[in-house]
């Protein structure tokens, strides 16, 4: 299989900061992943780069995820099981699956990034996970030079968690996901769980959505809070929403009334980080080229020829003052490279 030597991985992450790959090589079929397996040294397994902090140049090999494909697997009286490959964008798969009559993924419409990331980071937005509707995953096994397929049951998921985050193997390229596959129930029901839907709802006046009409109401909320990466570089989402304990919720709600606070069904309770970041005076702050987002305090910005070094020193900026206010450890969300 030949390799490129010295790729600038700049293109390939949405933060756009710059980095070259010791080697580098697309991967447009399943049958390319035994030449890989050959190689020597390690690796790392390449999406869309949407939930990537490039550091510096890396000492792998990169197999960048292009495997493409969709189609009905099969269907039965309760579901329909729709495939696709890992390198197909996530976002085009969620409207092609509305296009088809088969809803279910509108509410994570817009997110960045590739099929192959979603089990693994278990994304999830507007009251939905990945893994809510996830039946199978397939996937190559480097060491075992094999392919082998772990359905929903064995995924261990949580809150931006899974057996595959679990494992490390987002981070050691021991295994490649090449294809993915989603039961959607043919019994649908709108998921407005989440009051920013059902005031986009209101405001366009439809009393009884469809799919579309909510997956249109999730981009249009989306649009307005987030950035484009092709315009201001950025990996959406920088930190995951703080689980505490309900006695430290209930000391930081008394303090701070407007805190927005979510039971988990363990007893424990979900903080908002991008409240928490506003509240700590980062919305619209940068250190150097790095910031916070001015309308979304979650989001990381890079205003311009930003590098690896910068993102972190914003981060731990950013952390620090949370910590000083509140007493909460803001975890980051993307993979450090």
């Amino acid at each position: 299989m030949p390799f490129t030597t010295g790729v600038d991985l700049t293109a390939f992450n949405t933060l756009a900061l710059p980095g070259r790959a010791r080697a580098f090589c697309r991967i447009d079929d399943e049958t390319q992943l035994a030449d890989a397996a050959r190689a020597d040294g390690p690796r790392f397994i390449l999406g869309g780069g949407s939930n990537l902090v490039v550091t510096g140049d890396i000492d792998r090999l990169v197999l960048h995820m292009a495997i493409p494909g969709k189609r009905l697997v099969t269907q039965d009286d309760e579901a329909f099981y729709v495939e696709a490959g890992a390198g197909e964008n996530w976002h085009a798969f969620v409207q092609w699956t509305l296009a088809q009559g088969w809803p279910g993924l509108e509410n994570l419409s817009l997110i960045p990034g590739k099929v192959g990331a979603a089990p693994i980071q278990n994304i999830g937005a507007y009251g939905l996970e990945a893994g809510d509707l996830l039946h199978s995953v397939t996937a190559w096994d480097f060491e075992k030079r094999a392919f082998f397929q772990v359905d929903r049951s064995q995924c261990r998921f949580g809150y931006r968690d899974s057996l595959f985050k679990q494992e490390g193997w987002h981070l050691d390229g021991r295994i490649a996901i090449t294809r993915v596959v989603f039961r959607l129930p043919r019994q649908w029901q709108p998921n407005m769980r989440y009051a920013d839907i059902s005031q986009e709802l209101a405001a366009r006046q439809i009393n009884q959505p469809t799919a579309q009409d909510l997956a249109d109401a999730v981009i249009a909320i989306r649009q307005r809070k987030l950035p484009d990466p092709a315009q201001l570089p950025n990996a959406g989402s920088f930190f995951h929403n703080p689980v505490v304990s309900a006695e430290l919720a209930a000391l930081l709600k008394s303090e701070f009334p407007t805190l927005p606070c979510y039971p988990q069904p363990d007893g424990r309770i979900k903080l908002a980080a991008g409240w928490l970041i506003e509240q700590a005076g980062w919305k619209g702050k940068s250190l150097g080229p790095v910031g916070m987002y001015e309308k979304q305090a979650l989001v990381l910005v890079n205003h311009g020829g930003a590098c690896g070094e910068d993102v972190q020193r914003t981060m731990s900026a950013v952390q620090a003052a949370v910590r000083e206010r509140f007493a909460v450890a803001l975890t980051p969300e993307p993979i450090f490279l």
